[in-house]
């Protein structure tokens, strides 16, 4: 028997080629060492034309046709697996491409391989976590712009929710590798007994990082930048009617993003904080309930997140302060927000009995009356307090700047 070695070149796959078809012609008996250096002149062969001369895979209309004509189907057959006699025509013409569910459906009732009618892995989320797509709120989604290049209907987005969502996944950095909700280690939650849709939390997250992605920093975040003294500074732009705009150019000067993105259905949001890509705090607001006072005061809150507990291992911390504060940390974020909003130590012997008082705490701590009216109101428990004043609307300078969906 030749001693035998692993092919290294083409002049020695030839040679091995040769004393394989010399062999051949011999028609050893099996049990013969002629017939073993077949066998391993065989693998030797195969291994090196498999690194050599990959064979690319079939493409996946040729391989359905192949399929159609073997077990002599017509196109018509095709339409429980494609979904019409139109899309099957734009299919077979390259003109429209297989959705997973299609490649299931073609997988299942043809026995063709998925992986010769899919090109890409499926995505992914961290932690191993298969993504139903299905399960996300693809219709408001798509009414909310989630989806810039998708122009058909919400039947069709649900025919390529893999496709759409998992490029709306893949345009931020990391979008991936994000923890999904079901997975909520990373996480920290502040909400009642209402049960949060997981799937339109993911989106959302991903919305704000996009978002905050879009709109790259001049500057990093230096740690300790935001304590009681900076907050209470930006609450001095509350005075102005364009404060809280004026309040996202100032965040941005040091490094932190102010996000506006409403919530979607069942997630009972009010604000979160995380961090980009980059390491820079990432605030994003709903603006849930359109009030001045609330704006003020979830954003502060966010704000002493981001003093106090973002470097503590957990990345996103997410707030419906309809939710009683039930932790510490959150007992903390709160009373942060208050402190910076209006110190104690003037509440305790100015807390305002009319308009004047209001507005006259308003000019000495250069705070909007509404910040004042709404801290009243919270701790009454009386929403009526001064009928209709002091009830400003945030939401709309928002809209008119494009950074809020109208």
């Amino acid at each position: 028997m030749t001693q035998l070695k692993i092919i290294q070149d083409e002049t020695e796959h030839q040679q091995a080629l040769a004393r394989l078809a010399e062999l051949m012609e011999q028609d050893p008996p099996a049990d013969s060492a002629e017939s073993a250096e077949i066998n391993v002149l065989a693998v030797l062969i195969e291994d090196f034309e498999t690194k050599h001369f990959p064979i690319d895979p079939p493409d996946p209309i040729d391989a359905i046709e192949f399929r159609v004509d073997q077990m002599g189907l017509s196109r018509k057959d095709l339409v429980p697996y494609i979904g019409s006699q139109s899309k099957v025509s734009e299919v077979l013409n390259h003109k429209r491409p297989l959705s997973l569910n299609m490649i299931r459906r073609l997988s299942e009732g043809l026995g063709i391989s998925a992986d010769v009618l899919i090109r890409e892995p499926t995505p992914a989320l961290a932690g191993g976590a298969d993504i139903d797509w299905q399960a996300f709120p693809l219709s408001e989604m798509r009414k909310r712009g989630y989806f810039p290049d998708f122009h058909g209907s919400v039947q069709e987005l649900r025919e390529y929710a893999a496709e759409q969502v998992g490029a709306f996944i893949g345009r931020i950095t990391g979008g991936f590798e994000l923890q999904p909700t079901l997975l909520r280690s990373s996480v920290h939650l502040r909400t009642n007994d209402k049960v949060m849709d997981d799937y339109a939390f993911y989106a959302w997250r991903i919305r704000v990082l996009e978002k905050a992605q879009a709109e790259p920093l001049a500057v990093h975040y230096q740690a300790g930048t935001v304590d009681l003294a900076f907050m209470h500074q930006l609450a001095s732009l509350s005075w102005s009617t364009s404060g809280p705009l004026t309040a996202r150019e100032y965040l941005a000067r040091y490094g932190i993003h102010l996000v506006t993105e409403p919530h979607l259905p069942k997630t009972y949001l009010d604000g979160a904080v995380c961090r980009d890509a980059d390491g820079n705090p990432v605030i994003a607001l709903t603006l849930r309930h359109d009030r001045l006072d609330l704006f003020w005061f979830t954003l502060m809150h966010e704000l002493a997140h981001v003093a106090r507990h973002l470097d503590g291992g957990t990345d996103w911390f997410v707030d419906d302060l309809d939710a009683e504060a039930n932790e510490q940390l959150e007992h903390e974020a709160d009373d942060w927000a208050g402190e910076a909003l209006i110190p104690s130590t003037i509440w305790q012997t100015r807390r305002p009995r009319d308009t004047a008082d209001v507005e006259a705490l308003a000019r000495e701590l250069n705070l909007a009356p509404e910040i004042i009216v709404g801290r009243l109101r919270h701790e009454t428990d009386d929403y009526r307090l001064f009928g209709k004043r002091f009830r400003t609307r945030v939401k709309s300078l928002f809209v008119q700047q494009g950074l809020f969906p109208a």
